[in-house]
């Protein structure tokens, strides 16, 4: 048996989890949770950096004996170091309004492959007033590394959605970089390497985009699935060898993210269960009995990835006025759960049509996996099943790459997958249509 401490943070909590491989299954254990979220500061809408290293801290120990450390997070925040390797300031948050307006460059799509978001890092660093002063730029989980080990680095996957890296080469590209101070940018490091040490234990570099965990995690039988990330974020899209980078997939606003082994993540960002968490803050209410109430209720459909659902607020108030009438806690409760199914459709379906893969399951892992009626709508908008689980997939996904790296797993991802179809419970949602059809 072999246990390592995977350190898992989300834009709204983090945890850390103990996590076990033996008898070919993976196994997690929260051992540590704690809240997170941004903060006004300095001028700014903020991520309490000190406060998560806190935090992180206590979790390891409570997690008792590891073989190995690995973190990951949200992607594209990150902190600066001065020239003695001091923070400048808590790392900005992506949902801060200094890159509105920002628009692509011509050709950057060819180069790093990337959907046009505001907030990627390449864009946040346009809008960094403390830029000249910096040494050196660290990504979220590379920061927290950096102060358990004292070593700097920039994980693969994480460091894709930058915008700065050549998705043909891997590398930092030369020619987004160029305007960039010598030396910003650290030496890549990918899934499996060493991170340094803490305490004596060493960290692994894990897929510490939690989306490049988690997709490690999904439990597909073979390469004919989509996937749903679905958190804060609904990342729906599908696993390939190489990226897609035509005038038509950058139309369609896809991008191609690192994965785990050398995989191209191509997937299209939804906006995702944030509308929900934002209405459940304003309300002040429970979510089981509302996810009853909208199950029978009548929504209106909109569209979840306008910018004007992007920042924290009155999520209730602004779904209303986009739809034009006033409804119930339940009915806006409907209106995103048909509203984030129809996304999550239309995003398989052009996965599929720009990629030219085929698409036989969708697998939702996540805490999304959680919520039935997102799953059976999506299965129902998609006419295809819905393998919904594990929940857990991010921290499965970081312990699966840490075991492998460490010796106590090992082969490909499909052997990896098997582990988690073997240990982890998974709920099958059939599209209606075809539930109707098999009971006549």
């Amino acid at each position: 048996m072999t246990a390592v401490a995977a350190v898992d943070l989300g834009a709204s909590s983090g945890r850390v989890v103990r996590g076990v491989v033996t008898g070919g299954e993976v196994r997690v254990e929260e051992v540590h949770r704690f809240a997170n979220g941004p903060v006004h500061h300095q001028g700014a809408l903020r991520w309490d950096i000190s406060s998560l290293h806190r935090e992180v801290l206590a979790g390891l120990g409570r997690a008792g004996e590891v073989a190995s450390i690995g973190i990951d997070s949200w992607a594209v925040d990150y902190g600066l170091l001065d020239a003695s390797g001091g923070l400048l300031a808590d790392p900005v948050c992506y949902r801060d309004s200094r890159t509105e307006g920002v628009t692509p460059a011509e050709g950057l799509y060819e180069v790093n492959g990337l959907q046009f978001q505001p907030f990627n890092t390449m864009f946040q660093l346009g809008a960094e007033p403390l830029l000249p002063r910096a040494s050196q730029l660290l990504l979220v989980p590379d920061l927290l590394s950096y102060w358990l080990t004292g070593e700097r680095g920039a994980e693969y996957t994480n460091a894709t959605t930058t915008g700065l890296i050549d998705v043909r080469t891997g590398r930092w590209s030369e020619s987004l970089t160029r305007d960039l101070p010598a030396g910003l940018l650290p030496q890549l490091r990918h899934p499996g390497d060493p991170a340094g040490v803490f305490d004596g234990v060493p960290v692994t570099a894990v897929g510490s985009h939690d989306t490049a965990s988690a997709v490690v995690a999904v439990p597909a039988r073979n390469e004919r699935f989509a996937y749903i990330s679905c958190g804060t974020w609904s990342l729906v899209g599908v696993e390939l060898s190489s990226p897609v980078l035509t005038a038509a997939s950058r139309a369609a606003n896809f991008t191609n993210e690192g994965g785990v082994d050398g995989t191209i993540r191509y997937l299209r960002n939804v906006m995702g269960l944030w509308l929900l968490q934002e209405c459940l803050r304003v309300w002040r209410a429970p979510l089981a009995p509302l996810l009853r109430q909208a199950a029978d209720a009548t929504g209106s459909v909109f569209d979840p990835n306008d910018p004007v659902f992007l920042p924290p607020g009155d999520m209730p108030g602004r779904i209303q006025r986009w739809c034009g009438r006033t409804m119930s806690p339940a009915e806006v409760v409907r209106s995103i759960m048909d509203s984030l199914a129809l996304a999550h459709r239309d995003a398989v379906l052009d996965a599929q049509r720009l990629s030219g893969t085929e698409v036989e399951v969708v697998h939702v892992v996540g805490g999304g996996s959680r919520n039935p009626l997102l799953c059976q709508l999506t299965a129902d908008a998609c006419g295809l099943p819905v393998v919904a689980g594990p929940a857990e997939a991010t921290a499965l996904g970081n312990v699966l790459v840490q075991a492998r790296a460490v010796g106590a797993a090992s082969g490909t991802l499909a052997d990896l997958r098997r582990l988690v179809r073997q240990s982890q419970p998974l709920h099958r949602f059939l599209p209606r249509s075809v539930e109707r059809r098999r009971t006549r």
